[in-house]
């Protein structure tokens, strides 16, 4: 068994469809792979049957952009194996999902003013499978025309051209959304995000376990959660956080669990 709890496809932000990406785990050895789009449980049904065809086994699954309001940070929390309707989770994301669809297309707005060779029509043929604009269909159509990523990170940063922040639901609401429809809540790569002070709060309201190996984890992560998880009695997740050509490089089929730490 080769397991990677924590995938994206183009269904929210990763370059590759949920076919070609079932396709790709299989040829790189995965048995089973968590899709975990931003805010959406769209297509994982759909998921699920592919995987069957392609001989990959799909966890149901999604990644909720958070926030922890008592120490102003954003965090994500993964969900999986709720209830495939997914009432409360749907009725906590699908507004942050709207407006993160208004707010990247204002930004595309911002850019055309600003002189930057890109049109609405050219991000949307690139969001075409997606429930909502990202920043990341926007890098690609500049990209594709001679711009680095680097040079336009800053655009959406503090102070940016594009800078423009949305509201995203509490944590603490998140994880009870989960736990709502029947599911696991895990806190997404706490190192990467530092909100590790966030973790006793998110057990208080039901939080199951904790990503502990991510390609953004160092060895004093792995020793931090090991023992928050002997403490709280959590489970240790693994996940590569993959979106293809639409994220830094993940370890898609070497980093992976060898059973699964939730039924």
């Amino acid at each position: 068994m080769r397991v990677d709890l924590h995938v994206h496809t183009s269904i929210s932000d990763s370059s590759l469809s949920t076919k070609e990406t079932l396709l790709l785990a299989k040829q790189r050895g995965l048995t089973h792979v968590a899709i975990t789009n931003h805010d959406t449980l769209v297509g994982l049904k759909e998921a699920i049957e592919l995987g069957k065809q392609i001989g990959v086994h799909v966890i149901p699954g999604i990644e909720i952009s958070a926030y922890d309001f008592k120490h102003q940070k954003k965090t994500h929390i993964l969900g999986y194996n709720f209830d495939l309707e997914g009432t409360h989770i749907k009725a906590l994301v699908d507004p942050v999902n709207k407006r993160r669809d208004a707010n990247t297309k204002w930004q595309v707005q911002q850019l055309i003013e600003a002189g930057y060779p890109l049109t609405m029509n050219e991000v949307a043929k690139k969001a075409k499978d997606s429930t909502a604009w990202y920043k990341q269909h926007i890098f690609d159509v500049l990209t594709s025309k001679g711009y680095q990523r680097e040079e336009l990170k800053p655009l959406f940063k503090k102070g940016g051209l594009c800078d423009r922040v949305i509201t995203y639901v509490s944590a603490e609401d998140a994880v009870k959304a989960i736990k709502a429809d029947h599911g696991i809540a895990v806190m997404a790569h706490p190192g990467q995000s530092k909100t590790y002070d966030l973790i006793p709060q998110l057990v208080a309201v039901g939080l199951d376990g904790i990503e502990k190996y991510h390609p953004d984890h160092k060895e004093e992560d792995y020793q931090l959660i090991d023992g928050l998880v002997a403490k709280y009695h959590l489970i240790a997740t693994t996940g590569s956080d993959f979106h293809h050509e639409y994220g830094p490089n993940r370890p898609f089929g070497t980093l992976f669990m060898t059973s699964l730490p939730f039924k």
